[in-house]
C-alpha cells in the first residue's frame, strides 16, 4: 500500500486526524500495532485494559481515517484483525489553517510534547554513556532560516536512511523514539 500523506488532506480531514490522534487509547491503539504489528480488538482489550467493544469502536475510527486497515485473511466472522498503514505527517503554516483545525492541532501537540518531555526525562535517566541505547544531545549554534530548511530536510533522509519498518527490522533492533525540535533563542 502507498504512503499516505498528511499534505494531500484538506483542513477538515486534518482536523479530523488531530482529533482523532489526540484520543488517548486511540494513540495507545496506535503504539501498540506499530511496535507489534497486527491485533485483534479481543487482543487489545486485554493488554489496554479496555473493553472489546470500546477497542471494536476507536479500531474503526482508526480505519476510517487510514492510519489502519483489516487483514482479510487473517478476519473471519466477527474477529477482525488490523494492522498499522504508513503515514507521513508535516502540519502545515499555522497561517494557513482553519480555527478549527489551528485548535485541534494545537491541542495535539500540547499532548505530544508532555509525552515527548517523558521520554527526554527517561532517556537523560537510562543515559549509558556514548554507546548505550539511550542518546540525549543539545546543541547551541547559529543557522540562517534557509539552514534550519536544509538542515531538516538532511535529518529526515538521515533518519530515512537508518530506519526500517517493523517488518523490515533485522535481528537486534528495538522500537526507537527519536525527537528533535530547532527554534530561535530568542523569537524571530
Amino acid at each position: 500500500m502507498a504512503l499516505r500523506r498528511s499534505d494531500d488532506m484538506t483542513s477538515a480531514e486534518r482536523t479530523a486526524l488531530y482529533r482523532t490522534l489526540a484520543h488517548p487509547l486511540r494513540g495507545r491503539i496506535l503504539d501498540y500495532l506499530g511496535k507489534h504489528g497486527e491485533a485483534n480488538s479481543a487482543t487489545l482489550a486485554d493488554v489496554l485494559g479496555e473493553s472489546t467493544g470500546s477497542t471494536s469502536y476507536h479500531l474503526r475510527k482508526l480505519a476510517e481515517l487510514g492510519l489502519i486497515a483489516e487483514i482479510a485473511e487473517k478476519s473471519a466472522g466477527r474477529e477482525r484483525w488490523w494492522k498499522s498503514l504508513p503515514f507521513h505527517h508535516t502540519t502545515p503554516d499555522p497561517a494557513t489553517m482553519e480555527p478549527a483545525e489551528y485548535a485541534a492541532a494545537e491541542h495535539l501537540g500540547r499532548l505530544k510534547a508532555g509525552h515527548d518531555v517523558e521520554l527526554y526525562l527517561r532517556a537523560v535517566r537510562e543515559w549509558a554513556g556514548p554507546d548505550g541505547w539511550a542518546q540525549v544531545q543539545r546543541l547551541g549554534t547559529h543557522l540562517t532560516k534557509a539552514q534550519v530548511g536544509e538542515f531538516m530536510t538532511e535529518y529526515l533522509a538521515l533518519i530515512e536512511r537508518y530506519t526500517f519498518a517493523r517488518e523490515d527490522a533485522v535481528d537486534g533492533a528495538q522500537p526507537m523514539s527519536i525527537r528533535l525540535f530547532a527554534v530561535p533563542d530568542s523569537p524571530a
